[in-house]
């Protein structure tokens, strides 16, 4: 099923035994659009404290009606590695949040077992010198930053080859993989305010610098992409209670 990022940020993600915080923000893979983590600010039980949570950990039959159910405990989440979500997420500090939670790792060492562990089960003892093993066998140049967040990206101005055209409103993603399959255009001024659904194939590169994403299209052919209908979205699935 088809979701549009706005409409699940302050979604409130559940553990096991009790509510964790509300879902502020994704980062997504800008080599593959995966969303890799949602990104949960507690609630005063853990002083605020903004945490990631990886989509792997969802209870995907369950999450609905405004809640993101997980398959963890409050203790596994308040014990886990303690990452800055306001800089980049290194993939040394992943391995340790995977480490934690013994969640497979999407980069593909297979160095992690799947799943996440259940209440009952110990907390993992991570050896370092097997977590740098792992690192320097999985490193890319850019491992550092090829997370990026849907937050900092929506508003961005896009320019197809022949001129600007509007600018990223919101993000379309399939929750059967948890891929970004279309970023939402408001193109504003440029030919009434609508919307249109752009696919990511389209997107040429994008300039973080200078807050643009390039589209390898022109702006007649933008024009012609799917009128974006949230509420129609919205209706194919169950309302929030």
């Amino acid at each position: 099923m088809e979701h549009n990022i706005n409409n699940l940020l302050l979604y409130t993600m559940e553990a096991t035994d009790g509510l964790i915080g509300d879902v502020t923000d994704f980062y997504f893979d800008d080599k593959t659009w995966h969303i890799r983590y949602l990104i949960v600010k507690t609630g005063g039980w853990l002083s605020g404290r903004e945490v990631l949570i990886s989509p792997v950990a969802l209870l995907n039959e369950k999450w609905r009606n405004g809640l993101f159910p997980v398959d963890l405990t409050k203790k596994q989440i308040s014990s886990s590695p303690d990452i800055d979500t306001d800089k980049p997420v290194a993939r040394q500090r992943e391995i340790e949040l995977y480490g934690h939670y013994q969640w497979e790792s999407y980069w593909g060492s297979g160095f992690y077992g799947g799943g996440s562990m259940g209440p009952s089960m110990p907390f993992p003892v991570i050896d370092r010198k097997v977590l740098i093993e792992a690192d320097k066998n999985d490193k890319r140049e850019d491992d550092d930053n090829h997370l990026r967040s849907t937050a900092i990206i929506t508003g961005y101005h896009i320019h197809a080859t022949d001129g600007e055209i509007g600018h990223v409103n919101d993000f379309i993603m399939d929750d059967t993989n948890w891929q970004i399959k279309f970023i939402v255009v408001d193109t504003h001024n440029w030919f009434g305010g609508k919307k249109v659904m752009v696919p990511v194939g389209l997107i040429k590169k994008i300039e973080w610098s200078d807050n643009r994403v390039y589209l390898d299209t022109t702006m007649a052919a933008v024009k012609k992409c799917k009128l974006f209908d949230e509420d129609g979205l919205n209706r194919l699935q169950p309302a929030k209670s």
